[in-house]
């Protein structure tokens, strides 16, 4: 993973020139410093280097319909850093095959890379004018950190686009999604782990990160073995929401099987701590100049009590003979971490959103989703609300285990449905059973998944339509 560690003010200073340089990137990039194309009898096939550094990719059909696509993919913790156009090879083909031109680039920097990233995207689009002409359409896209990209985007530069599609995003912001990570890690190491020395946040390095993320991995594997700790476990994954379906390896469980349900989200616990917890986590805290979270003021009884799987810790609590009352109060009593309001504010203004829609958006996410739970449309709806913008946004679910695992089919329902509303004005077809039909008529060899689905809320929002949010 890449990562800096200049002083805080350098940092800022340097993305404040990152930022301020945009326009001059921009006219910059019809003169790239290198530039290669390869031809077939249907598309065009173009990588370069923006003057930032980063790479772009370009295909685009002989039959170019005149839509661009610019793809802004997930987050990548490096060393490789290659550009990438789109979710897919299998997506990507059936786009060309009816005609749209695809465009992305890498970001210049890995890790959280908001403050490249976006540039770094309006750069690619602006050298795929330059060479191929003005688009008839400009559709944003992007998928998991990729949809924080997009949604950036959509409210910073809507003049750029007509619309964006958010795959699996991290439509609940910055600030949100790292307040929503520290919850399930306080409570492991509370309950599990109490009198160990595994640093939670201010983590010196990638070292470091490791080092407490398999700390904390081997209690919870330790405590996987009782009851008790089987019960406390789920409690973590409840405060995270976490869902009993996360992967598509792994078996569905029954409504009221407890115990299957907990397996699922152990598994799903570690792969949150070995990721997103620690190692991520300390290369944000870098970027923030400090730790941009904070759990002070934090009702955990309230938490669990709007977690969409509080039915589960309940059960396994009874069936443990272990007190959730009790448990609970030791959260609610144990000494919490404060956030530091420079890395607060640098998280909000770089990563956090307004809401203010200007173009319509369509968000997709699945239900069994870990790493970001459904529950960030929730984050998402809240804000566009508040900003008197929900009228723009149009929100589906598929019913399927793990994160952004959508068909060709599922994603290019996703970009029909918003083109429709980009033509009539208004949204059709948003309900379950038209998107699958027109995933189907998309592609009649992958799934379609679609379903009615309405989320819990998300249990940490922030966002900058509502003042009230704050530590």
């Amino acid at each position: 993973m890449t990562t800096s560690t200049r002083p805080r003010r350098h940092a800022r200073t340097r993305i404040a020139r990152r930022t301020a340089g945009t326009t001059v990137l921009l006219l910059a990039v019809g003169a790239l410093p290198a530039w290669s194309a390869q031809a077939t009898e249907t598309t065009r096939h173009i990588e370069g280097q923006l003057p930032s550094g980063a790479a772009y990719m370009m295909d685009v059909p002989a039959a170019w319909n005149g839509t661009v696509l610019l793809f802004s993919h997930g987050y990548n913790a490096g060393p490789a850093n290659p550009a990438q156009n789109g979710p897919d090879a299998a997506t990507k083909a059936l786009l060309i095959e009816q005609g749209y031109a695809l465009i992305g680039s890498s970001y210049a920097t890995t890790g959280w890379a908001v403050t490249d990233a976006v540039p770094d995207q309006l750069a690619t689009l602006s050298a795929f004018t330059d060479r191929f002409g003005a688009a008839t359409r400009t559709i944003a896209w992007g998928r998991s950190y990729g949809g924080l990209v997009t949604t950036a985007i959509a409210e910073r530069h809507p003049d750029r686009i007509d619309g964006s599609v958010a795959l699996c995003g991290l439509v609940q912001g910055g600030v949100a999604n790292w307040n929503n990570t520290l919850d399930p890690v306080f409570a492991l190491k509370t309950l599990l782990a109490p009198d160990a020395d595994i640093p939670l946040t201010g983590l010196a390095d990638q070292a470091a990160a490791t080092g407490a993320a398999n700390a904390l991995v081997a209690e919870v594997d330790s405590a996987q073995s009782t009851a008790a700790g089987r019960a406390r476990i789920a409690l973590a994954a409840a405060v995270h929401n976490i869902p009993v379906w996360n992967q598509p390896t792994q078996t569905r469980p029954a409504e009221t099987d407890w115990d299957a349900q907990q397996a699922n989200q152990y598994e799903a616990v570690k792969g949150l701590l070995r990721i997103a917890a620690f190692n991520r986590r300390q290369e944000a805290e870098v970027r923030a100049g400090g730790n941009m979270s904070w759990n002070t003021g934090v009702d955990y009884a309230k938490l669990l009590g709007q977690s969409s799987v509080r039915k589960e810790v309940t059960e396994l609590y009874k069936k443990a003979g272990l007190s959730l009352r009790t448990d609970l109060a030791t959260l609610n009593r144990a000494p919490r971490i404060s956030a530091d309001p420079d890395a607060v504010e640098w998280m909000s203004s770089t990563s956090s959103f307004t809401g203010k829609l200007t173009k319509p958006q369509f968000s997709v996410h699945t239900t069994g989703d870990a790493l970001i739970p459904a529950q960030a449309q929730s984050a998402l709806q809240r804000a566009v609300t508040a900003a008197g913008s929900a009228p723009l946004l149009g929100q589906a679910y598929t019913d399927n285990a793990g994160h952004c695992t959508f068909s060709a089919a599922e994603q290019l329902a996703a970009l029909h449905t918003l083109e429709d509303r980009l033509t009539t004005g208004k949204w059709h077809g948003t309900d379950a059973r038209s998107l699958n039909a027109r995933a189907t008529k998309a592609d009649p060899t992958s799934p379609t998944r679609y379903v009615t689905y309405r989320p819990t809320p998300y249990l940490r929002p922030y966002d900058l339509a509502h003042p009230a949010d704050g530590q």
